[in-house]
């Protein structure tokens, strides 16, 4: 069983919009989960939101559900869109 911790992330966009989302890896690392949410905003097109340390942070370990699990295997890391995140 692979333990994989949670950063509750909060980033806000150029036109003020404000997207909720977890960042979800295997490492207690916030460094890390700051890099991937900047990764996967740039991804999705939103490469002008800001993201801080203090809008990323640690909140809980737990055992990924399988889905979550699969990304983390590809890709190092998952997201788990919340409020105001594209589908």
């Amino acid at each position: 069983m692979t333990i994989s911790h949670v950063f509750d992330t909060y980033a806000k966009t150029a036109q003020g919009r404000t997207l909720h989302f977890n960042v979800v890896l295997d490492e207690d690392d916030q460094q890390q989960a700051l890099g991937f949410a900047k990764q996967w905003l740039d991804s999705i097109n939103l490469e002008d939101a800001v993201v801080t340390p203090e809008n990323c942070y640690f909140y809980h370990s737990l055992e990924a559900p399988a889905a979550i699990r699969a990304d983390i295997d590809k890709n190092g890391y998952a997201i788990y869109k919340m409020e105001g995140c594209p589908k």
